[in-house]
């Protein structure tokens, strides 16, 4: 899910706000030196923002059931256990999206009987 973000230097004019690239224009602004991003990346920046939002969303359901639930007498292995297939799903669901798939289903725990 990492990328490289390439920023752009430009010149902006304080008064105007014209912008160009690579040098300074040879009017009478007066110009600093600014950064950008290209569309692309800024819009990939968003979806991972609100994939990651969703990602803590679903986590904190599965967390808030954990601590609000107190299964009735002689339920909490049967409550334990659908919380667990609620959270394999989350995390199934994060590696396919993140291309983990492999490492994490190497790394989960065999389910006990």
């Amino acid at each position: 899910m990492e990328s490289t973000v390439e920023y752009v230097k430009a010149w902006q004019c304080i008064g105007c706000g014209k912008i160009e690239a690579p040098q300074t224009c040879v009017g009478i602004c007066r110009d600093v030196r600014v950064e950008f991003v290209y569309v692309a990346d800024y819009e990939a920046a968003l979806a991972q923002g609100d994939e990651a939002r969703r990602q803590v969303a679903t986590l904190e359901g599965i967390v808030r059931q954990l601590a609000t639930i107190t299964p009735r007498e002689g339920e909490w292995e049967r409550s334990y256990r659908a919380l667990q297939v609620r959270a394999r799903a989350a995390l199934a669901r994060y590696a396919e999206l993140t291309g983990e798939a492999a490492r994490s289903s190497a790394t989960a725990a065999p389910e006990r009987r």
